[in-house]
């Protein structure tokens, strides 16, 4: 059913393209520009089970992007003059800002070179805890559990519960089952979850966070690049909606305060951990500002409208599907015909 919905997705931005909407749309709304949102930059595996498939894209894609862009006459920019543009009248280009959550070690191994090579403008958004290698990466440890399992057993809410896992498609039902589950808990139940699964299954989530996420030093070797903007994203990477205010509002300030200490600079920029609409509220919108940033940026689709009319503390990101390779499709998620007209977002 994924697969299909997918199939459709594709073919509704392919004729959309085709059908000329692209090319005024964008100007008729007043589009100033768009971030684009990535996760994940690293070569193509070739594994069965990849629940997290549509988060990444490989190097060459990047590069393809970049040069596309470039040739549909965008200014790529960092995100300081993408805030500009949010409040000043239409400009004859349209921007696109490159932004990279998570801060992944392939970030810097992968995605770099590329970027570099190019001497374009990004933001990487940096979950503290993982950088000191000690979060807690719950979706990457489900994963590793379920790829190489063929039952589970652990317990969901107050009871053990138990899975036979042999096939793909069994797989990818109980990684969508327990990742909701997961996600629905405060921050001390959902610990306790993934780090009594690790022990179970044998699975170092320590290891798997030094692995996978970037190191102070690689950060500083980002932050020394005038083209590299550092952003934060909280300390643990909560669900901000099952904190309460006071914890939510020190995740923000804690996150950028070990940031600026360990880097050195100011850190202006914020992202809601996971960013869709069930992760936050209005109420952190305010917080943001408080914290002293000057911008944050969601999960939830939609283009940077020009004249203030985007709140730049609620701004939409154009979010890229791994699993896609049609740049006639992101060139229709560009223009913006694909998603409703933003509407302010007032602090509360």
């Amino acid at each position: 059913m994924a697969s299909d919905n997918r199939w459709l997705t594709s073919l509704k931005l392919e004729l959309a393209y085709f059908s000329g909407r692209v090319w005024w749309s964008g100007k008729a709304r007043g589009g100033a520009g768009a971030i684009l949102r990535f996760q994940r930059v690293r070569p193509r595996r070739h594994a069965s089970f990849q629940p997290l498939r549509a988060e990444e894209i490989t190097p060459r894609f990047l590069d393809r992007t970049i040069r596309v862009l470039q040739r549909w006459n965008y200014d790529i920019v960092g995100l300081d003059e993408a805030c500009r543009r949010a409040v000043i009248m239409p400009q004859p280009r349209r921007f696109v800002c490159l932004s990279f959550d998570g801060a992944y070690k392939d970030l810097i191994t992968f995605a770099y070179p590329v970027l570099s090579r190019h001497r374009v403008p990004f933001i990487v958004y940096v979950p503290t805890a993982c950088v000191d290698g000690v979060g807690e990466p719950w979706w990457l440890a489900l994963e590793e559990i379920i790829g190489k399992e063929h039952r589970l057993s652990l317990v969901v809410e107050g009871g053990e519960r138990h899975f036979t896992i042999r096939t793909s498609s069994e797989k990818y039902e109980l990684y969508e089952f327990l990742s909701g589950w997961m996600r629905s808990l405060p921050p001390p139940e959902l610990s306790t979850a993934i780090n009594d699964l690790c022990r179970r299954y044998s699975v170092d989530l320590a290891r798997l966070t030094r692995d996978a996420f970037m190191d102070w030093a690689d950060l500083a070797r980002l932050a020394a690049d005038p083209n590299v903007t550092i952003g934060s994203a909280t300390v643990n990477y909560p669900v901000l909606s099952n904190l309460r205010d006071a914890d939510a509002l020190r995740e923000m300030t804690m996150g950028r305060a070990v940031a600026e200490t360990a880097l050195r600079r100011e850190i202006r920029h914020f992202a809601y951990p996971f960013g869709d609409r069930a992760s936050w509220r209005r109420a952190h919108v305010m917080m943001t500002e408080q914290a002293g940033f000057a911008s944050a940026v969601s999960s939830i689709p939609g283009i940077v409208e020009a004249e203030g009319r985007t709140n730049l503390h609620a701004l939409p990101r154009v979010g890229w599907d791994g699993r896609g390779h049609s740049l006639r499709a992101m060139r229709v998620l560009l223009s913006g015909v694909a998603f409703a007209p933003v509407q302010p977002t007032r602090s509360i």
